[in-house]
């Protein structure tokens, strides 16, 4: 191989952090030429202004320095044409439509809706804590939140105000953080904005566009958060995804579990499976070794049975003890299991993505890439 093919090499490697697909697949790495120990790389980005321009100039130029030899590198980066992005686009897509859902039953990636019967138990909370435990785990994760009268994921998972997808003709490539591809109506309210005041047809619209219009690429989990209740986002959800996993979240009190029964059984009329049941809030331990039961006990096990049938028994999947640290990581953006942390709460969440990625490796009549850690 010749000098300027060792650049290309190793320029063609470097991974597109929206996409997560090596530029060179992609089609974006253009002249490559060496004269003595410099390096003339040309490459084209997706779009103008693309918000990830910095972050492949500076790995283009970092990937073609380490080949021996070369001493200094110059990149020229350029913008793909309308037909260029259009192959990108049909390539991204597998051959598949424009605007079809890729999670339909055949699909390889496992979908599951956290929902609660109502708000205030910690669903969103647990929803960006699991997602990025089973990112942690090395499994590709996507996080739709659904909540979208009172949507939270993005500031959970600590992504900045003002951040939003990046468009490529009609795909919208969803931000990540901590590991996990993550879109939320947040990130399209104009500046001033912060409420959404939305009937049905346009809630049903937004979670459509949602699981069609964003790409997420190959996805091991679909994590969705659902907003609290029986409403109109359950319902739809229901229509479009009938084939989805449904783990139910509720505290331990007894007037919170009588509700999260419902939405366990509103799911499983659209056709959807209650997987099991999580159960936030519940007692903790003080350093004397006192424990509290500050929501009281039973709940979870309670919601468990009674979404129980005959031949399928629904489990308590974890039980999340009350955590000052589990909130204050919600406050800053830093999910706790992103730390290194002990803390009761972090080590129920990681023990739950454990469990969840046990289960589906197991599914009958799928395959999926799941590697527990």
């Amino acid at each position: 191989m010749t000098d300027a093919d060792l650049v290309r090499a190793a320029v063609s490697a470097v991974t597109d952090p929206e996409l997560r697909r090596p530029i060179g697949e992609l089609d974006m790495v253009r002249e490559i030429a060496v004269d003595g120990d410099r390096a003339q790389v040309g490459i084209v980005l997706t779009i103008v202004g693309c918000p990830a321009a910095a972050r492949i100039e500076s790995d283009v130029r970092q990937a073609a320095a380490s080949v021996p030899g070369i001493a200094a590198v110059d990149v020229e980066v350029g913008v793909m044409t309308p037909a260029e992005r259009k192959a990108l686009t049909e390539k991204l897509r597998d051959g598949r439509p424009a605007r079809q859902m890729p999670f339909g039953p055949d699909s390889l990636t496992r979908v599951i809706l956290v929902s609660s019967g109502k708000g205030g138990v910690g669903k969103s909370t647990v929803t960006a804590n699991l997602a990025v435990a089973l990112a942690d785990q090395g499994l590709s994760v996507g996080l739709v939140d659904a909540d979208v009268h009172g949507f939270s994921i993005p500031g959970l998972l600590g992504i900045p105000a003002g951040t939003q997808p990046t468009r490529i003709d009609d795909l919208m490539l969803p931000p990540v953080a901590h590991g996990v591809k993550t879109i939320s109506i947040g990130m399209f309210l104009r500046d001033g904005e912060s409420v959404v005041a939305w009937r049905g047809p346009m809630l049903h619209r937004t979670v459509q566009q949602f699981l069609t219009d964003v790409f997420f690429g190959d996805l091991d989990v679909l994590l969705i958060d659902m907003p609290p209740g029986t409403g109109d986002i359950a319902i739809s959800i229901g229509q479009l995804l009938p084939h989805a996993e449904v783990l139910v979240v509720t505290t331990p009190q007894a007037a919170a579990a009588e509700v999260a029964i419902r939405s366990g059984l509103v799911a499983r009329q659209t056709g959807q499976r209650v997987i099991g049941v999580i159960e936030n809030m519940a007692a903790y331990s003080l350093p004397d070794g006192t424990v509290i039961d500050l929501f009281g006990s039973g709940g979870g096990a309670a919601v468990a049975n009674a979404l129980s049938e005959p031949g399928a028994t629904v489990p308590l999947l974890a039980s999340i003890p009350l955590s000052p640290a589990l909130r204050e990581g919600g406050d800053s953006g830093l999910p706790i299991v992103a730390g290194e942390t002990t803390d009761a709460a972090a080590t129920a969440i990681r023990d739950l993505a454990r469990t969840l990625a046990r289960q589906g490796r197991d599914l009958p009549g799928r395959s999926l890439p799941m590697t527990i850690g």
